[in-house]
């Protein structure tokens, strides 16, 4: 280790003092140990550690309590509407003492329940699947061993080893380390991984992503090697506190939850009020209570559309399939159709928008410029100059340093990745992508000593034996760090002509470098090198200076070594943006639907993802939000805010929260614990299932398989598409229910069947049989191809709008009309209530044809029904074929007859039924056509 604890002295009695409340970062190592009771070089005791757990528990985040799954089933029972309908079938079984009414109505109420309970408890079963995090193993040293272990029996005071790979398995104050970098996206949103030292000097009110000498749970390190003595474990660590914070954030109902409930509250206030009617004028006329009630039970059963439950889950649980095979499982049956009436989505950078995988763009060099295509750890790009030119020698000479002082390592998979700090691996794949065959490359020139990249000089340095232009042997030694420290120990570069003196008109030029670079969001990175003689050798080099043998680390005083640096090279490197979010942000633009980017990353580069995206908005930072202390003033500014930088948990929950306060629709996506709180109180909250935390997934209501941006706006899109399928089968399911209602008041009004035109069971037989299973095909239609072309869907627009209700009165007004002119015009006497009738047969076919074609013409609010979309999906037009076969069925088998009160009709009945019946669908193309119009104007 190049920077030991030092000796630490255990106290001789005292109680453990609690860890929880102790700023362990600002104490120094061997404080800590002392404190904490432990012996750096010789671990706990089992004994220790018993007694310790026994006071801490396991080192494992509390998990939020499951919901048993016959509360789950209950549950699917709580809607208003299978309230009411269970209701009515009590009713009905006591006062007419019949067992179809009952028995259909708990058919259709089981069914709706089963359906919503089988596909919530699929999503669940695809989210364990998905739950790849297995458990954590740690190295501890105990009883003065290492050993390996499930990092849930750690203690506080455990000594754990850590090295590049692991995962940092609880909180804990760096006793030793060596070049470690950790990366802490996880916890504070920070894209590069952090330098971490356990001599690192901290304030005790430093903020998480400044402790540089602790390691915190669920961190990944990416470079070097490090002894950290656990602090915290389980819910005492900040993964904890932040999980802590989920218990107030809570979910509040969806946009569709809340269209339902509405939409039960008015259907059942019409239901009481045509009762009421009914009941009132039969009373007038002197009929029998008797008789009314049984008529009130009818009617109540037919102003309710029974399948609307059963279809809301059923298209619901469509489009859950759908998603997934987009990439999105969804917990939660009626969380799908939020995210079609989204108009804000505040997303996170690294791995949503960008690949997560460093990429060289730019080379600076002799006084020239290159760009470099690709994208990510692919090698398919390539080096280009801006002038056209040949590219130079030194451009060799750059990419063969950026081989060689690099310790990332490509590994051949499915596809080719790398293994170490993403930086580097950056590095690698530019030099593969210049030529130069990095494995072959390193075994020819091996290392025979190195300055490992630290903190403190910022720089990495290799050395390697050579041969220099004039043919002699020399050690050279290649440098990679950042520019400002390495332009401090250069004296000449590398130019068009060669190695050339450093003088102060070429040091501007390469400031001016830097800062272009800097200026575009990337990260700049130097190349240098620096020649020995050969007489002097590799390891007689490092013995002068830190006193080691040959081929080993040189550390000591690196200054008097590497003073006379040649700089090669300028490199800027970005996470890139993936190449399908660019478009997926403009197809949101095109929507109606801002995206915002909400990050840990610093501004500067946060912004140029957002230009390059094509993101509006200026960017700010969390410590500027801060100053808009009054929500309502921060909910305003945020229109001209594209990108949030260096924010916290806090800042995600302010905003979300303020733009939920005007009435926005918020999408919130995240992959770390720090974003569990922010997703929780979104309208939805999107998990990332690959990069994303358990904290993460069980906050969010969706969680994405492939963490692409792109996924999203496919989910919004699909999600709108479940919208319009639901607002299809409300018009086509109210319109027969209103149809119902007016059929009963007309027949009422004018004697006609005695006022019940239809029994009970022919009413469920239509709402259940003849209605349910084509709205079922109208649920599975794809979403419309302008459906990414409108404005996002007001949070607080009502199910049926003004121009939705006019159209479900005209429909309705026309079955009732039409029902009761073929009930008052048909051939031979109207039979009483109860009794088969060439009439009562003819009205009942009538109003089933009625609906057939009102299930057509609703399918698409203004495109006409013989328009070629029609035939690319003819899953309504099957359903619609389906409902005449089961219709003929009814009326011309004769065993039948007596269960559906139905007798046989003529060929020319059937086809005066049907022309009544169509009169929905011109009325239905006339009003097409003129909104059509509208619309052109």
């Amino acid at each position: 280790m190049s920077e030991p604890h030092g000796a630490t002295r255990l106290p001789e009695a005292g109680h453990l003092i609690d860890p929880d409340r102790t700023p362990w970062h600002a104490l120094p190592a061997g404080e800590v140990a002392v404190m904490l009771r432990a012996a750096p070089e010789e671990g706990l005791s089992t004994g220790e550690v018993a007694r310790r757990r026994d006071r801490h528990g396991p080192n494992r985040l509390r998990e939020a309590a499951r919901e048993p799954r016959w509360r789950a089933f209950l549950r699917q029972f709580q809607d208003l509407m299978i309230v009411i309908l269970l209701a009515a079938a009590v009713v009905s079984l006591v006062i007419s003492r019949e067992w179809e009414t009952p028995l259909a109505i708990a058919v259709v109420v089981l069914l709706n329940a089963t359906i919503g309970f089988v596909q919530e408890s699929r999503a669940e079963a695809s989210l364990e699947a998905l739950r790849k995090m297995t458990s954590t193993v740690a190295t501890v040293r105990r009883d003065g061993t290492l050993t390996r272990l499930d990092a849930t029996g750690l203690v506080p005071g455990d000594v754990v080893v850590v090295e590049a790979g692991d995962r940092v398995p609880a909180d804990g104050r760096l006793l030793s380390s060596a070049s470690l970098e950790v990366r802490e996206s996880e916890l504070t949103g920070e894209a590069q991984p952090v330098a971490k030292s356990a001599t690192g000097r901290v304030e005790e009110g430093a903020a998480l992503a400044d402790r540089t000498n602790a390691l915190f749970m669920n961190t990944s390190v990416t470079r070097g090697r490090g002894e950290m003595i656990v602090t915290a474990t389980g819910m005492a660590t900040e993964t904890g506190r932040i999980a802590g914070l989920l218990a107030s954030a809570k979910p509040a109902p969806t946009p569709l939850q809340r269209q339902i409930s509405t939409l039960s509250r008015t259907l059942a206030l019409i239901s009481a009020v045509v009762v009421a009617v009914v009941v009132v004028l039969g009373l007038v006329r002197g009929q029998e209570f008797g008789v009314l009630f049984v008529t009130a039970v009818s009617l109540a059963v037919a102003a309710i559309p029974e399948g609307l439950p059963a279809v809301v889950a059923f298209t619901l649980a469509m489009g859950t399939e759908r998603l997934a095979r987009r990439g999105a499982i969804v917990k939660r049956l009626s969380s799908v159709e939020t995210l079609g009436s989204t108009s804000q989505i505040c997303t996170d950078k690294t791995g949503t928008l960008t690949l997560n995988q460093m990429t060289a763009r730019e080379v600076f060099l002799a006084r020239r410029r290159f760009t470099v295509s690709g994208h990510g750890y692919a090698l398919d790009g390539r080096i280009r100059s801006t002038d056209g030119r040949p590219p130079p020698a030194a451009l060799d000479e750059a990419l063969i340093a950026m081989a060689l002082c690099t310790d990332a390592v490509f590994r051949d998979d499915e596809e080719v990745a790398v293994v170490g700090d993403p930086t580097e691996a950056a590095l690698v794949v530019l030099a593969e992508k210049g030529g130069i065959d990095v494995t072959a490359l390193r075994r020819q020139r091996p290392r025979v000593a190195e300055v490992p990249f630290d903190a403190d000089h910022k720089f990495m340095a290799t050395f390697h034996r050579w041969t220099d232009d004039g043919g002699r042997p020399v050690v050279r030694c290649f440098v990679k760090g950042a520019p400002d420290v390495l332009a401090a120990r250069a004296t000449h570069y590398l130019g068009p002509d060669g190695i050339t003196e450093l003088d102060p008109q070429e040091r501007r030029r390469y400031d001016d470098a830097n800062a272009s670079l800097a200026g575009q969001g990337r990260r700049v990175l130097a190349v240098a090198l620096q020649d020995f003689p050969a007489d002097e050798s590799a390891g007689e080099a490092a013995g002068e200076a830190a006193g080691e043998s040959a081929g080993g680390a040189i550390g000591g005083d690196v200054k008097e070594l590497l003073d006379r640096l040649v700089l090669i090279a300028l490199v800027g490197i970005v996470d890139p943006p993936r190449p399908e979010a660019r478009q997926a942000i403009e197809q949101c633009r095109e929507a109606g639907i801002r995206v915002r980017m909400i990050t840990g990353d610093h501004a500067v580069t946060a912004a140029a993802i957002a230009r390059d995206l094509g993101i509006p908005g200026q960017a700010v930072t969390g410590a500027e939000l801060d100053r808009y202390t009054d929500d309502a003033d921060l909910a305003r500014r945020l229109d001209g805010i594209g990108v949030i930088a260096r924010v916290s948990p806090e800042h995600k929950l302010r905003i979300v929260g303020a733009l939920q306060a005007r009435g926005d629709v918020v999408a919130m996506t995240g992959d770390g614990v720090n974003d569990a709180p922010a997703l929780r109180k979104a309208d939805i909250g999107v998990a990332m299932g690959l990069t994303g935390t358990e904290v993460t997934k069980e906050a969010a209501t969706m969680v994405l398989t492939d963490d692409n941006f792109a996924t999203i706006v496919g989910a919004v899109r699909e999600g709108r598409g479940i919208y319009d399928n639901i607002v299809k089968f409300t018009r086509f399911q109210v319109s027969t229910a209103l149809g119902f209602v007016l059929t009963f008041l007309i027949t009422s009004l004018t004697g006609l069947a005695g006022g019940a035109p239809f029994t009970a069971l022919q009413i469920l037989f239509v709402n259940l049989v003849m209605d349910g299973p084509p709205a079922m095909s109208l649920g599975v239609d794809p979403a419309s191809p302008d459906a990414m072309s409108r404005q996002p869907r007001p949070p607080r627009e009502p199910i049926l709008t003004r121009e939705r209700l006019v159209r479900i009165l005209l429909t309705s007004t026309i079955m009732a009309t039409g029902t009761a002119a073929v009930l008052a015009w048909a051939p031979g006497p109207a039979a009483a209530v109860g009794q088969a009738s060439v009439a009562g047969t003819m009205a009942l076919v009538t109003f089933v044809f009625f609906q057939a074609f009102n299930l057509l013409t609703v399918r698409h609010p203004t495109r006409s029904l013989f328009h070629r979309e029609t035939l690319h999906h003819p899953n309504p037009l099957v359903a619609t074929l389906a409902v005449v076969v089961l219709l003929l069925i009814i009326v011309e088998v004769d065993a039948l007859h007596g269960f559906f009160t139905t007798t046989d009709l003529s060929f020319g009945q059937w086809l005066a039924c049907l022309a009544v019946g169509s009169a929905i669908l011109w009325a239905g193309e006339l009003v097409k056509a003129l909104l059509r119009a509208r619309d052109r104007r």
